[in-house]
């Protein structure tokens, strides 16, 4: 008669149990509807602060710290820590953690209803009286709101030097997508405009507790000083890009019919005279055709 072998227990990481028992102690338990989960592998913490880039000089800011394990790292490397947290029960938790740590302020906001501008100028001034080098910015976003809450960062030119955040894979995936591949889309283009981006690590769901569905990726965007296209218009620059992924299975020459009051004719001619062939799809497209398209829509007379 064989022998059933118990599955040998998973090795809890001291993150991990830093979190069950700060959870225990404060009576917390994590929020589903807040989309919080807690990651618990120090590597991929340290690959997310050396990403960041931030140094000595540097004010940093955190949207989402939970229980301040990337906050930790990051209050070792910056000049001044700013950690925006919405969940209030997180709030004496993290100020305990960080209480002897002067450079660390703990904000107890939702990123969407901050005024980040205002933010910044308030806190940018770092201990030793010297204002900061740069502005950098880092997260665990929550997956149902990281599209939101990133656009609203690169929209408003809050003047960051650089967005160092951890995001479902997928969303990774199409934010640092290329023209031509199935990942290319809205999302690629509006990101692409305002950053450059780089793909950092993956990052298993056995990462976080509790243990969501999907994997996550790490990415890092530098913003740029200027866009890489020149523009008449930015919102028919995004207009433009919206209607032609609006129906990514179509033509161009289809998912733009009617775009700025134009026909079906028209449209075709409109494609043609920026030499764009009218039967592409719009994931074939770059930047700059399709700022050649929304410059060419913006002129009189066309």
């Amino acid at each position: 008669m064989s022998q059933r072998h118990k599955r040998p227990k998973q090795a809890v990481s001291s993150m991990e149990q830093d979190i069950r028992n700060a959870s225990r102690k404060h009576d917390f338990r994590m929020a589903k509807s807040l989309g919080q989960n807690f990651l618990t592998d120090a590597s991929v913490v340290s690959r997310i602060a050396e990403a960041s880039e931030t140094g000595p000089k540097d004010l940093a800011i955190e949207i989402g710290p939970g229980m301040g394990a990337l906050t930790e790292e990051i209050a070792r490397m910056a000049g001044k820590v700013v950690a925006i947290e919405v969940d209030d029960r997180l709030i004496p938790i993290l100020r305990s953690t960080f209480a002897l740590r002067s450079h660390v302020i703990i904000r107890n906001e939702d990123v969407l209803e901050t005024d980040m501008r205002a933010l910044i100028e308030s806190e940018r001034t770092l201990a030793s009286g010297e204002d900061a080098e740069h502005v950098r910015i880092l997260g665990n976003l929550p997956y149902y709101i990281t599209t939101p809450i990133l656009m609203k960062l690169l929209e408003e030119r809050i003047g960051a030097s650089s967005i160092t955040i951890m995001v479902q894979k997928e969303v990774a995936e199409r934010i640092t997508a290329k023209p031509g591949s199935r990942t290319y889309g809205a999302l690629s283009v509006a990101v692409q405009y305002f950053c450059e981006t780089e793909y950092v690590l993956d990052v298993p769901n056995t990462a976080f507790i509790p243990v969501p569905k999907v994997d996550s990726a790490v990415i890092h965007l530098r913003l740029l000083e200027k866009p890489p296209v020149e523009l008449i218009s930015e919102a028919l620059f995004f207009d433009c890009v919206k209607k032609s992924f609006g129906q990514r299975r179509k033509t161009l020459h289809n998912a733009l019919s009617g775009i700025g009051g134009l026909d079906k004719q028209q449209t075709g001619q409109l494609l043609l005279s920026c030499g764009i062939d009218p039967v592409r799809r719009a994931e074939t497209l770059s930047l700059s055709e399709f700022a050649a398209l929304a410059n060419r829509l913006a002129q009189p007379g066309l």
